[in-house]
C-alpha cells in the first residue's frame, strides 16, 4: 500500500478505497485539506472578527500590528465571541433536530403522519411524566400529543428552566442554579448568545463564556435529550444488535442503498420501504437478489440502534464509499454532509438524493421528505434506486465487514446489570473498573482517520477503563474489533472479569451524537446513587478527532455537566490566554470540570487516567497505579 494513504488513515478500507479515489481522478476532503495549506493563523487562534462590516479585523498574536478591532474589541473579546457563536451554531443544529421530532409525534397524534407510529409506549408515559402530565388512563396518541405540546413549550416560551434539567443531580442544579447558567429554554438561550455577540452588546469575555454555557446546556438537557427521548418513543428503545461495519457491507449482487445525515425521520422509511415485499420482487426482476441497505455517520447509527442496519462507514469515508461504484442511491437529510458528495457521486451512476427543507446540496435531487408524504416518497425513491442497479459498472469492494454489536441505551445498560446501577457501583469501588470514559466525535482530516479513536480506546480499555462511544467514534471502534464479546481479550483484567459476566464487550455504542444525552443520563444515575454530584464520578470525556461547532457544544455541555473533556484537535481560541485559562483551568472553580487538549492520543489516555485515579482517591476509592 502507498505509504502516503496509510499516512491519511488505519482503515484498510479507506487505504485502499484512497488509492482507488485516486487512479479514478476523484477528489477527496483530504485533498481539498492540502490545498488550504497554509491554512490561516488569524482563524485558527480564533483572531479574526468578520461579525460586522466594519471588518474584518484582525489581532497580531505578536503585539507588533494592531491590538483592537475598529470597534475597540481586543482579543480576550473576539475570541470569547467567535467561541461563543460556534456553540450557538452547535446547539441550535442538535435542538433543531429535536424539534423536527417533535413535530413529527404531534403529526402521529393528530393522524398527519402515515407510516410513523408510537413503539415505546411505556418511554411515552414514562417523559410525559417527567413533564407533569397525567398519564393514568390515557391512550397513547392524545398523551402523545401533549407530550408534543409541552416539548415545544421548553423552546420557546417564557419560564423559569427547561424540564429535563430535572434529571440532572441536585447538587449540579443547585450549582447552575447559583451561578445563573440554568437553561431557561432552548431558542432562548441560543437567541440571547447571538444577540451578546452583536457588535455593541456583551463585551465582558467571562460573561460571554458564562452564556456559551448555559446556551450548551439548554441543548445536552433540552434540544438533544428531547430528540432522544423522541426517538425511542417514535422508532423504540434500544436494545444490543448483532451488526458489520466499514464498506464491506456493500453487496455485489444487491441493490445498495446508503442513508447519510443524523435525523431518523428519513432512514425509518426508507428502511421500511427496503423490506416491502412489492419493492424485493421488483429487485428481482431487476437482477438483483435483495436490497441492501447501510449507513454512513449518525443517521447510520440511528438505524444500527434500533434494527442492526450495517455500517459502511464514518464522517471521512463518506466519498470514499461512492468510489466503490456499488452505491445505487445515497439520501441525506442533514449535518455533517459534505457538500462534495454530488460531484464524487456524479463520477459513478449513484443517485444522491437531498430530502430535508433545510439542506441542499449541489450536484443532488431535491426531494423533501414531510411527515404526511414520507411513506410515499420512500417507496418512490426506493423502486428508483432499484431501477438503477441496472446501470451499475465495474464495482470494487476490497475488504470483508467486520462484526459488532450496537445498541446499548441507558435502559439496556441498567437491565444488563439487573435493575440498578449498584453491580457497576459495586465494580468501581473495588477497582475492577477504574472508572468511565465517554468517547464521541467525528473524524477531522488534520488527524489521521481513526487512529485517536482506536488508540485512546485501546489504552483505556487495557487499563480497566470502561468506554461507551458515539458518533463517528463509534464505527471506528467496531472496525477495531473493540465491539464483540470476545473484544475483552483486549481489556486489563478487571474490565474482562466485569464485561464477561455481563456477555457484553468493553465498548458500549450508546448511539449517534445527538445520543451523548444518554452519558448525561448515566452519569447523573452513577452520582445520584452515590450521592454525590457528576463532577465527583471517576469519569471524563473525549473528542480525539472533532471538527464541527456541534463538537463544541457537546464538549460545553458535557464540562458544564461536571465531566472533565480531552480534546484532539485545539479550538481556535490560542489568541486569548485569558480565554485558554479560563476553560483549561479556571472553569474547575465554577463547574468543577475543566477542558483539556492533547492531539497525542496516547497523552490523553494518561491524562484522563490521572483524572480518573484523582477521583478515585478523592472519592476514598482504592487507589490504582496509573
Amino acid at each position: 500500500m502507498n505509504q502516503k494513504f496509510e499516512d491519511l488513515t488505519i482503515t484498510k478500507d479507506g487505504q485502499l478505497l484512497l488509492a482507488k479515489a485516486e487512479k479514478d481522478q476523484v477528489e477527496t476532503v483530504w485533498e481539498r485539506h492540502q490545498a488550504q495549506q497554509p491554512q490561516c493563523g488569524y482563524c485558527d487562534l480564533g483572531l479574526s472578527c468578520r461579525i460586522c462590516v466594519m471588518g474584518p479585523c484582525r489581532v497580531d498574536p505578536f503585539g507588533e500590528g494592531p491590538q483592537k478591532g475598529v470597534c475597540g474589541a481586543d482579543a480576550d473579546i473576539i475570541v470569547a465571541r467567535n467561541l461563543c457563536r460556534m456553540v450557538a451554531a452547535g446547539a441550535s443544529s442538535h435542538s433543531d433536530h429535536g424539534r423536527d421530532l417533535v413535530e413529527v409525534l404531534a403529526g402521529v397524534s393528530e393522524g398527519t403522519a402515515p407510516g410513523y407510529r408510537i413503539r415505546s409506549v411505556e418511554k411515552l408515559q414514562r417523559v410525559a411524566a417527567e413533564y407533569g402530565i397525567e398519564t393514568e388512563g390515557k391512550d397513547p396518541l392524545p398523551l402523545a400529543g401533549e407530550l408534543a405540546q409541552a416539548m415545544m413549550e421548553d423552546y420557546g416560551m417564557r419560564q423559569k428552566q427547561i424540564r429535563l434539567v430535572d434529571r440532572a443531580p441536585q447538587k449540579r442544579r443547585e450549582l447552575w442554579q447559583k451561578i445563573g447558567i440554568t437553561p431557561r429554554g432552548i431558542d432562548r438561550e441560543t437567541s440571547e448568545m447571538l444577540h451578546r455577540t452583536h457588535m455593541g452588546v456583551d463585551n465582558g469575555w467571562q460573561s460571554l463564556l458564562l452564556q456559551a454555557l448555559r446556551n450548551a446546556l439548554s441543548d445536552g438537557w433540552g434540544g438533544s435529550m428531547i430528540a432522544t427521548e423522541v426517538s425511542d418513543i417514535l422508532f423504540g428503545i434500544p436494545a444490543p444488535k448483532p451488526t458489520t461495519v466499514n464498506v464491506g457491507v456493500l453487496k455485489e449482487d444487491q441493490v445498495n442503498i446508503i442513508v447519510h445525515g443524523h435525523n431518523p425521520v428519513v432512514s425509518e422509511m426508507i428502511l421500511k420501504a427496503c423490506e416491502s415485499p412489492e419493492l424485493l420482487a421488483f429487485a428481482k426482476e431487476k437482477g438483483a437478489n435483495g436490497i441492501s441497505l447501510s449507513g454512513v455517520c449518525c443517521t447510520g447509527n440511528e438505524l444500527l440502534m434500533r434494527h442492526g442496519v450495517p455500517m459502511a462507514g464514518n464522517h471521512l469515508m463518506t466519498e470514499l464509499v461512492l468510489s466503490t461504484g456499488a452505491v445505487e442511491m445515497m439520501l441525506v437529510d442533514y449535518q455533517c454532509i459534505m457538500p462534495s458528495l454530488g460531484t464524487v457521486a456524479a463520477c459513478y451512476h449513484t443517485k444522491m438524493i437531498s430530502t430535508s427543507d433545510k439542506a441542499r446540496f449541489p450536484g443532488m435531487e431535491h426531494r423533501e421528505f414531510h411527515p404526511d408524504t414520507a411513506e410515499k416518497m420512500a417507496m418512490e425513491l426506493v423502486k428508483e434506486a432499484v431501477s438503477n442497479f441496472t446501470h451499475r459498472g465495474r464495482t470494487y469492494i476490497p475488504v470483508e465487514p467486520v462484526n459488532a454489536i450496537g445498541g446499548f441505551s441507558v435502559e439496556t445498560i441498567i437491565g444488563a446489570l439487573g435493575g440498578t446501577a449498584d453491580p457497576l457501583l459495586d465494580a468501581i469501588k473495588a477497582g475492577k473498573i477504574r472508572g468511565a470514559v465517554g468517547i464521541v466525535g467525528c473524524n477531522n482530516p488534520k488527524i489521521k482517520q481513526d487512529y485517536g479513536h482506536v488508540t485512546l480506546t485501546k489504552r483505556l480499555i487495557e487499563n480497566d477503563v470502561l468506554v461507551v462511544d458515539t458518533g463517528c467514534v463509534s464505527v471506528a471502534n467496531a472496525k477495531a474489533g473493540f465491539k464483540v464479546p470476545e473484544a475483552i481479550e483486549m481489556a486489563g483484567p478487571g474490565l474482562k472479569e466485569v464485561c464477561g459476566a455481563l456477555g457484553i464487550p468493553p465498548v458500549l455504542h450508546l448511539g449517534s451524537c445527538v445520543d451523548n444525552v444518554r452519558i448525561l443520563v448515566l452519569v447523573s444515575a452513577l452520582a445520584d446513587a452515590l450521592g454525590v454530584d457528576i463532577s465527583d464520578l471517576p469519569v471524563a470525556g473525549a473528542a480525539p478527532e472533532w471538527y464541527s461547532e456541534k463538537a463544541v457544544t457537546i464538549g460545553t455541555y458535557f464540562v458544564a455537566s461536571g465531566v472533565t473533556t480531552v480534546l484532539g484537535p485545539m479550538p481556535p481560541i490560542a489568541g486569548s490566554m485569558n480565554v485558554v485559562k479560563l476553560l483549561t483551568d479556571g472553569l474547575k472553580d465554577v463547574v468543577g470540570a475543566t477542558f483539556a487538549v492533547e492531539p497525542d492520543p496516547e497523552k490523553a489516555a494518561l491524562i484522563i487516567r490521572r483524572h480518573i485515579e484523582g477521583k478515585r482517591k478523592a472519592l476514598g476509592l482504592a487507589a490504582l497505579d496509573v
